[in-house]
């Protein structure tokens, strides 16, 4: 198995979540660099820069990455459309927000409108990619659908600390009340309900991240690695579909 580097701390989210997909396809198929190369139309060096984040993956990389590791490329290729948008719309915000103060203007179509009505079709995207990864692992649970099931509509609030003092198990599996899901990758930079979740029974299960705040950062990490490590799993510090299920039981 690869030891993976920490991805880059300045990787947009929908890139990292892309990148630890075909990294996680890469250990599950056994492929070294090499073999990587010999079966695609991509050099080794190639997917090393793609798979440690220092290029973006091309669409064409991913799907060659899904029919030689024998996997649907269907989510990989909603996560490579989410991440290409992302890094379209960069650019523009970074221009945007160096421009001089204008005048308010009366038109509704304002500077605000376009980032909001281009935020909505990210979200929309990254909904249907989870939906297709359900059918991927093939567990019923799509990634992100049980955040805050147990919390109702409760909204996450970054920055505060929450308690662990309702882990227990419902139907054999350990929950901690804040997230059902098993399928949903969180690495760092993740935050939200999914992440407290994680970080409850990583301290269930004796290794603690430090802070329950629902952001996955080093020491999150570092726990995730260790426990990883105890179980047999690649020490990578993603948490994906088989550290949750270790983590639930």
């Amino acid at each position: 198995m690869t030891r993976w580097k920490e991805l880059p701390a300045g990787l947009d989210d929908a890139e990292r979540q892309l990148v630890a997909q075909l990294r996680r396809l890469k250990d599950r198929a056994g492929l070294s660099l090499a073999a990587l190369a010999a079966k695609t139309s991509y050099s080794s060096s190639s997917w090393e820069r793609y798979l440690n984040g220092k290029k973006p993956v091309p669409r064409g990389a991913a799907e060659e990455l899904a029919e030689v590791c024998g996997a649907p490329a269907e989510r990989l290729l909603v996560l490579h459309e989410v991440a290409e948008t992302a890094r379209a719309q960069r650019p523009a915000q970074a221009t945007e927000n160096n421009r001089p103060p204008r005048r308010a203007r009366r038109s509704w179509w304002t500077s605000r409108t376009v980032p909001a009505v281009a935020g909505a079709a990210v979200l929309v995207a990254f909904g249907a990619g989870f939906l297709a990864g359900a059918a991927w692992h093939g567990d019923g649970d799509t990634a992100g659908s049980g955040q805050s099931a147990a919390l109702g509509a409760s909204a996450y609030h970054g920055g505060r600390s929450y308690d662990c003092d309702r882990v227990r198990r419902v139907n054999g599996a350990l929950t901690a009340g804040y997230s059902t899901s098993r399928d949903v990758l969180l690495d760092r930079g993740s935050s939200g309900w999914d992440v407290v979740e994680a970080q409850c029974l990583l301290r269930r299960h004796g290794f603690s991240g430090g802070r329950v705040d629902g952001v996955y950062g080093t020491r999150t990490g570092q726990a995730a690695r260790a426990f990883q490590k105890r179980h047999g799993l690649v020490p990578d510090g993603i948490v994906g579909p088989d550290t949750w299920r270790e983590l639930r039981k």
